[in-house]
């Protein structure tokens, strides 16, 4: 199921199995600390929601609304090495760690094919993050914990699924924060 809620940011949708398990889940992912024993550049995913390496495909309380199976060329698209993933023809990103999908698939809106605003593909780098007021110097819009990875301000971060972005991914507001917790500054990004 998939709520509209109230935020600092606006109306933003908040997935849920019934509105007090989401809220519930989504208040306990932001309480849990950076696990000890993560892998350089991906912070572990909490108990529970990276069981079996399936990540959250399936569950309930978090599951985004319209995440999507993975094909198997956008399996191989992204490399073992990398800690985040963007597949931008299926309009998917997902976190790995040694090419085992820990969080996702999960669906997100890039800037639109063939403009000025297309998200850039290639190998790139999370440069820095900013918290749940961040807000763009250059276009005045919200950008919820945003991960920085590419030239020009290009990061992950909450925004619409529907309205194409500016060359960010757009992720729901749960997706975006739990990319803010466990994408550490240095951990390698693939656009393809």
């Amino acid at each position: 199921m998939l709520a509209r809620t109230a935020t600092d940011h606006g109306t933003v949708p908040v997935p849920y199995t019934t509105q007090a398990e989401g809220r519930m889940a989504i208040d306990w992912l932001r309480r849990q600390p950076a696990h000890p024993d993560a892998p350089p550049g991906l912070v572990a995913a909490p108990p529970g929601l990276a069981a079996g390496g399936q990540g959250r495909q399936g569950q309930q309380g978090l599951a985004a609304a319209g995440s999507g199976a993975l094909s198997a060329a956008a399996r191989r698209a992204c490399p073992p090495a990398a800690s985040a993933c963007v597949d931008l023809a299926d309009r998917l990103t997902w976190l790995q760690s040694g090419g085992s999908i820990v969080f996702g698939p999960v669906r997100m809106e890039p800037g639109p094919a063939g403009t000025p605003h297309a998200t850039p593909r290639g190998v790139f780098r999370v440069e820095w993050k900013a918290g749940a007021d961040f807000h763009s110097n250059l276009y005045g819009e919200p950008m919820p914990y945003a991960v920085f990875f590419g030239p020009g301000g290009i990061a992950f971060h909450g925004g619409s699924l529907v309205r194409p972005s500016h060359g960010c991914v757009h992720l729901v507001i749960a997706d975006a924060r739990y990319y803010n917790d466990h994408l550490q500054v240095g951990a390698e990004v693939i656009v393809f």
